[in-house]
C-alpha cells in the first residue's frame, strides 16, 4: 500500500513538472521584419491600426453589421460547443481598459487573460505568439485610441469538460509552444516579411491547416486545407494540382487584394471576411511579400484533394444564354433551379454577366464533389465590399428546401466542374444548422 502511494505521488510530481515545463513562456520580446505598410514604432497608433487590420481583429471581435466595433459577441460554432468573442475595447468594466501592457501581451501571445484564466484557441494566440512585443503593444495603442463600448461578454455555450478553462493548460502543454518569430537568414527579406504576415499576423494556418482530434494544428500538413464552421478553407500550398502552385503571382495578388482571380475563383464566407476586413488593406509590397511566402510553402495535397477542371465540357459547350453538353440525367430539378435563379448572373458558360466575380469556370468550389462551399453560398449568399464596390449574391436558404439545394449544388458541380456531386438533402440540413 505504501509503495502504491509513493508511485501515485511520484506520478503527480512528474506530471506537475512536465506541465510546468511544457507551459513555459518564451521571455523574448521578439523582432518583426519590415512590414512596408506599417508606420514606424514612433507612431504606435498608426502602426497598430495597420497591424490590427493585417491580423483581422475586426472579423472576430465585431458582429457583422454592428455599430459596436471590437465589442465582441461573434459566435464560433465548434464541434464541442459555441464560443463568443470578447469585448476588446478600452471600456474598464466590460472590456480591457484596465489591462496593463503586460496583461495584454500575455493574453495575445500566451492565451492567458488578466485574471489568469486560459483563453480558448478559437482566439489564435497559437499564431500571435510569434508577434513582437512592440507590435502587440502597437495594436493595444490603436484599440485604446478608439471609443470605449460598454458591452458585457456573452457566456460561452460549452458542456463539461470543455467549459473548464483550467484544462486548457494541458491542451497548451500538448499543442502550443510559446515562441517569437525568428527570421530565416537563408531566405530573402521579402520572404521573411511574408512569413510574418501569414503566420504571425494573418494566422492563415488557423483555417487552412488540418486539425487533430484535440483541435490542435497538424503542422506537418501546414496550409493543405481544412473544413471549419461549415466552410472549406482550400489548400494554399505550392501543390500545382490541388493547391495554388499553378497560380501566377498576379493571380494570387489579385485574389488576396480584391477577392477575385479570373479563372481561379472569388472569395466568400470566412475568406471573404478576411479579404474585406484585412487583406485588401495591405500595401502592394506587403501583398507581394505574402505571395512570395505562399509560393514557397511545401506542396501538400492534403485530405480530400480537389482537382480542378478549368475546361469542363458542359460549360464549354454552352453559350451565355443557353446550356449545352449536359448529360441526360442532369435534365432535372437542379438544372431547372439554375435556369430560374442563377443563369442570368452566372450564365450557362460560367463567365458571369454583370461582374467577373460571378464567373464559375475553373473555381475550386464547383470542382469539389462534396459541394461544401457551393452549398454554403446557395444557403447564405455572399457579400463582399472591396473599396467602394459591393459584390453581392442573394441567399436562397429560405426559398429552397434541402432537396432543392442539394439538386442545385450537384448540378452546378456537374455542369461547371464535370464531376458527380455528392451533396445530399441530409448534408444540406446539417450545413443549414451550422
Amino acid at each position: 500500500m505504501k509503495r502504491f502511494f509513493l508511485i501515485i505521488v511520484l506520478l503527480i510530481v512528474i506530471g506537475g513538472v512536465a506541465y510546468v515545463l511544457l507551459n513555459r513562456t518564451d521571455p523574448a520580446e521578439g523582432a518583426a521584419p519590415v512590414i512596408v505598410g506599417a508606420p514606424s514604432g514612433s507612431d504606435p497608433i498608426a502602426r497598430g491600426e495597420y497591424l490590427a487590420k493585417a491580423a483581422d481583429c475586426t472579423a472576430c471581435h465585431t458582429v457583422p453589421g454592428s455599430d459596436k466595433p471590437f465589442a465582441g459577441g461573434v459566435a464560433f460554432k465548434l464541434p464541442f460547443g459555441t464560443i463568443y468573442s470578447s469585448n476588446i475595447t478600452a471600456d474598464e468594466a466590460t472590456g480591457i481598459g484596465s489591462w496593463s501592457d503586460d496583461d495584454f501581451v500575455r493574453a495575445v501571445r500566451e492565451g492567458v487573460r488578466k485574471d489568469g484564466a486560459h483563453l480558448y484557441p478559437a482566439f489564435p494566440y497559437t499564431s500571435y505568439t510569434q508577434l513582437s512585443r512592440g507590435d502587440v503593444l502597437a495594436i493595444k495603442a490603436y484599440l485604446f485610441s478608439l471609443p470605449k463600448i460598454h458591452q458585457e461578454d456573452r457566456a460561452n455555450e460549452l458542456g463539461f469538460p470543455f467549459n473548464q478553462r483550467w484544462a486548457m493548460g494541458f491542451w497548451n502543454a500538448g499543442f502550443f509552444k510559446s515562441q517569437r518569430f525568428v527570421a530565416d537568414t537563408s531566405k530573402s527579406p521579402q520572404w521573411n516579411s511574408g512569413a510574418y504576415l501569414a503566420n504571425a499576423l494573418g494566422h492563415c494556418a488557423e483555417c487552412h491547416t488540418p486539425r487533430n482530434f484535440a483541435f490542435g494544428l497538424k503542422n506537418g500538413s501546414a496550409l493543405s486545407g481544412e473544413s471549419l464552421q461549415g466552410w472549406r478553407a482550400y489548400d494554399i500550398t505550392s501543390d500545382p494540382d490541388h493547391g495554388v502552385g499553378a497560380w501566377s503571382e498576379a493571380e494570387l495578388a489579385s485574389y488576396l487584394s480584391t477577392g477575385h482571380a479570373q479563372g481561379r475563383g472569388s472569395a466568400s464566407g470566412p475568406m471573404g471576411e478576411a479579404i474585406e476586413n484585412s487583406l485588401q488593406y495591405l500595401k502592394p509590397e506587403d501583398t507581394a511579400a505574402l505571395v512570395t511566402y505562399l509560393r514557397g510553402v511545401p506542396a501538400n495535397s492534403g485530405k480530400d484533394p480537389i482537382s480542378v477542371d478549368a475546361k469542363a465540357a458542359p460549360a464549354l459547350a454552352s453559350t451565355d444564354a443557353a446550356p449545352g453538353g449536359d448529360s441526360a440525367d442532369s435534365q432535372h430539378l437542379g438544372m431547372q433551379l439554375f435556369e430560374g435563379a442563377c443563369a442570368s448572373c452566372h450564365q450557362w458558360n460560367g463567365k458571369g454577366q454583370q461582374t467577373s466575380y460571378a464567373s464559375l469556370l475553373g473555381t475550386r468550389g464547383v470542382n469539389d464533389p462534396a459541394g461544401t462551399n457551393v452549398t454554403q453560398v446557395i444557403l447564405n449568399g455572399s457579400k463582399l465590399r472591396i473599396g467602394d464596390q459591393d459584390v453581392f449574391m442573394p441567399a436562397f436558404g429560405k426559398a429552397y428546401s434541402d432537396t432543392e439545394v442539394a439538386a442545385l449544388a450537384n448540378y452546378v458541380i456537374s455542369h461547371f466542374g464535370a464531376k458527380t456531386g455528392t451533396v445530399t438533402p441530409a448534408e444540406v440540413a446539417r450545413r443549414r444548422a451550422i
